[in-house]
């Protein structure tokens, strides 16, 4: 057997694995989504799907994958041969294949923007500006081909070199920014308007789509029910604690999605930005605005979307990591032209993507523009299900004292809130979900 790459540490564990959960699904994806459904409301939402759903579920996925020591599809192969348990696995690297395709147009628009910021160039209309670089050109396109080239570099060196590494700075490096730009946010005149949107929930824009949204959210944020935390999982020395590696996780990605919250809508209120109709385009027209009022604006905004662009890419290269680690481990490919064939193959579904919010605008399924179908396969439907096939399998099919072995460690570390796990994973998790679920889609 060939042997595996692994992290080196806790520190290590915990940057690349909130580096895949902190990088546009809370900074870019979160506050867009919760200016469509009800600001404040939906943060609540959000916060409980991740602590009965979430924080269970990357447990589980996190110990699945130690056990097992391979990739999502092949995990369930091992621990429950001859089942049909692994197409979980299938599901999960689809759902990360499918992210990629719009998720890498969004990794091309931070190059943009990083380009601009670092020109100074973002001055003028925010609006049109985005509008114009989206619908005017092929330039996204290029750069979603550069922002894939740049994840496949990092791939290919490989787990500890690649991936830890580049997480182990760049991830401090952007909670620090963050921070420093939400004093500024709410120094903004007019701010207390979007801050009052995000802190007062106004239940009555709530609907059964919003929770499906919140839950989908929670997952996508968190890089669950896609194979990401099962294949990182599978990096993991078994001495490491994985309770307390996962709720650091959690407690930063949380926190993250706040902090983006209080960055953008406060800044939106100030420069007068519709949230509730912004888009993925959000955060690219409120922070430019803001940047230009703000003294040595041009360095700020040069190094936000730097880290934006880096906080895209640790997310990307998790995601990249499910189906690569798959056609190493499954097809025999090797490593650099495995990284290569899957990325280019998800390069040319992005296009497809990116075209359909810009000069192609008929490429659409269903009355849906290709781009906001993949998003909406992947984080309301794909995760979800994967969510809860994860749930029902370690509640009711692996053996429980496998699941006892791996969350303490095989016995060198307490893990007392066992019971409320497997209430949670048993009984709270599946149920929940599947109610969403069908409640999403109920009209």
């Amino acid at each position: 057997m060939t042997n595996r790459d692994s992290f080196s540490g806790r520190f290590g564990i915990i940057a690349a694995a909130a580096g895949s959960a902190i990088g546009l699904g809370n900074i870019w994806r979160f506050p867009y989504v919760c200016g469509q459904n009800g600001g404040g409301a939906f943060l609540l939402l959000y916060i409980v799907c991740i602590v009965l759903m979430g924080l269970p579920v990357m447990l589980a996925e996190f110990g699945i994958g130690r056990k097992a020591q391979s990739n999502a599809y092949r995990a369930f192969k091992i621990l429950s041969p001859q089942k049909p348990w692994y197409l979980i696995g299938v599901m999960g690297i689809v759902a990360s294949f499918t992210i990629m395709s719009f998720y890498s147009a969004v990794g091309g628009w931070t190059i943009e923007y990083v380009v601009r910021a670092t020109t100074n160039t973002l001055s003028g209309n925010h609006d049109e500006m985005f509008d114009t670089f989206i619908a005017g050109s092929y330039r996204p396109i290029a750069y979603q081909f550069v922002f894939l080239a740049i994840s496949v570099g990092v791939v290919v060196i490989g787990v500890r070199k690649g991936i830890e590494s580049s997480t182990k700075v760049l991830m401090p490096a952007l909670f620090l920014l963050l921070i420093i730009l939400c004093v500024r946010s709410l120094t903004l005149p007019g701010a207390r308007e979007g801050l009052i949107f995000v802190l007062k929930p106004e239940f009555s824009k709530l609907t059964g789509n919003s929770i499906l949204a919140a839950m989908g959210q929670a997952f996508f944020s968190l890089s669950i029910g896609m194979g990401c935390m099962i294949t990182y999982g599978s990096y993991i020395k078994r001495t490491e604690d994985l309770n307390y590696t996962a709720n650091v996780i959690v407690i930063a990605g949380t926190f993250v999605a706040i902090l983006a919250s209080i960055v953008i809508f406060p800044a939106a209120a100030a420069l007068n930005i519709e949230v509730e109709s912004g888009g993925p385009g959000l955060v690219f027209k409120t922070l430019p605005g803001m940047f230009e009022q703000m003294k040595g604006g041009v360095f700020f905004a040069s190094l936000f979307f730097i880290l934006l662009c880096i906080a895209a890419l640790t997310s990307a290269i998790s995601l990249l990591e499910v189906v690569v680690t798959f056609c190493v481990e499954e097809l025999k490919i090797h490593r650099g032209w495995a990284t290569a064939l899957v990325a280019t193959s998800m390069f040319l579904l992005g296009i497809l993507c990116s075209l359909s919010l810009g000069i192609m605008p008929h490429l659409s399924l269903f009355g849906v523009n290709f781009f906001n179908l993949m998003d909406f396969i992947s984080a309301d439907i794909f995760l979800p299900l994967g969510g809860f096939f994860i749930a029902v399998y370690m509640g009711w099919a692996l053996k429980k004292r496998i699941t006892v072995k791996e969350l303490t460690s095989g016995g060198t570390v307490a893990f007392s809130p066992l019971r409320i796990f497997y209430f949670l994973i048993k009984y709270i998790v599946p149920v929940a979900i599947l109610i969403v679920f069908i409640s999403g889609f109920w009209k």
